[in-house]
């Protein structure tokens, strides 16, 4: 009988542990959640195409991130630009839908990439959607 009650109770702290977890991870979203893979750190933000480009563009003048190239069509964009210590930045966008986008930003060469600067640009790109 008491090792009945103990496996009840295990379960229902892991019902109640992953209910929390699932709860986490919905607020995260809500938050804006990051995902950083082979030197390119993602976000998706609830922006439209446009108003998210300009928002990437204003962050680079702003850090005085020079931009060096730029392509875009209706759908998704990428800037490439240069620190002014010379690294590399590249920003791209896509339209995921209507009024979501995701930005993916890559500071540094392959094997130096800079995750600090990238969650910088992210964090100026971010507010100024906010604002």
């Amino acid at each position: 009988m008491k090792r009945n009650l103990l496996i009840l109770f295990i379960s229902f702290c892991f019902l109640i542990t992953g209910g929390c977890a699932v709860l986490m991870v919905g607020a995260g979203a809500g938050a804006g959640v990051y995902t950083y893979v082979n030197g390119q750190l993602k976000r998706t933000y609830q922006a439209p195409f446009e108003t998210t480009n300009h928002a990437c563009f204003t962050t680079l003048e702003n850090l005085k991130i020079s931009i060096t190239e730029k392509s875009s069509d209706e759908v998704k964009a990428t800037i490439r630009a240069k620190r002014t210590d010379g690294t590399p930045v590249t920003v791209k966008t896509v339209m995921i839908a209507p009024g979501i986008t995701e930005v993916s930003v890559r500071s540094g060469v392959i094997g130096m990439w800079d995750k600090k600067s990238s969650e910088l640009i992210h964090a100026s790109i971010a507010q100024r959607l906010q604002g």
